[in-house]
């Protein structure tokens, strides 16, 4: 039997490099997916190619940094499958290639990268987590970052927000394991994505950044969504409040 057959599952930030990769992986293994991003056309698109290959998906436009829009992602499962038994919280932003340093970081930034990669994950859960309880559980993963275990010069924003994704999720498995509902972290390193295209296209960022990876190569995003399945899926079933670094071996160092 496939790994997600007869379960619902939602992904944030769906149309970037891990979000579809992580809606591919999850269609094939027979989820009902309900998939949220900003970008709506290319939302609308990912589902219908979705549908078309036989699965069911739909597509809500979602701005993870408002709740609202989390409460009615939410709704949305449930009027459409009747249940909710993954979530897989992927949307996020980065500071940039190379943001000023810590006194000079803009205040616009430091608040968007707490609105949307930090908060946008606590207003998931606390709308993901009551629609699991209706139906024994579920699993919750949050995109974290090699970023919420180390610090990177640079980046305080990105690197606050994602030791905050660790400690949400840490609290979120204490107060409802013996409900059911088990919550992850899923760390990658740098991964090729449309989000750090930037960055590895910059020569001194690049060197940064992947200079010291013991794979010698960045992460490709099905090697994420991969990881991803296996969170969300019954052959985890025992892993909860950890954190999952898939970073090719940087974080060994």
């Amino acid at each position: 039997m496939k790994e997600l057959t007869n379960k619902v599952a939602l992904i944030t930030g769906a149309t970037g490099g891990i979000g579809r990769a992580a809606a591919s992986r999850f269609a094939e293994e027979g989820a009902k997916l309900v998939l949220a991003d900003l970008n709506e056309d290319a939302g609308e698109s990912l589902a219908k190619e979705i549908r078309e290959l036989g699965t069911d998906a739909i597509f809500v436009r979602t701005d993870v940094a408002k709740p609202h829009d989390h409460e009615r992602l939410v709704a949305a499962a449930m009027i459409n499958y009747g249940r909710l038994d993954a979530a897989f919280n992927n949307a996020g932003i980065s500071d940039g290639p190379i943001p000023p340093g810590f006194i000079d970081y803009p205040l616009e930034l430091w608040d968007r990268l707490i609105a949307v990669n930090l908060s946008g994950v606590f207003y998931a859960m606390r709308a993901q987590i009551p629609a699991m309880l209706k139906h024994g559980g579920g699993s919750i993963v949050n995109t974290g970052s090699i970023a919420s275990q180390i610090g990177f010069a640079g980046v305080p924003g990105y690197v606050a927000a994602k030791h905050g994704v660790f400690g949400l999720s840490k609290v979120a498995a204490i107060e409802y394991g013996s409900k059911g509902i088990r919550c992850n972290v899923l760390a990658p390193g740098i991964i090729e994505t449309p989000m750090t295209q930037a960055i590895l296209q910059n020569k001194q960022a690049h060197d940064m950044t992947t200079g010291g990876i013991p794979a010698g190569r960045v992460g490709r995003p099905e090697e994420i969504a991969d990881m991803a399945l296996w969170l969300c899926s019954a052959r985890s079933s025992y892993a909860n409040g950890a954190c999952f670094t898939v970073d090719g071996g940087y974080l060994a160092q």
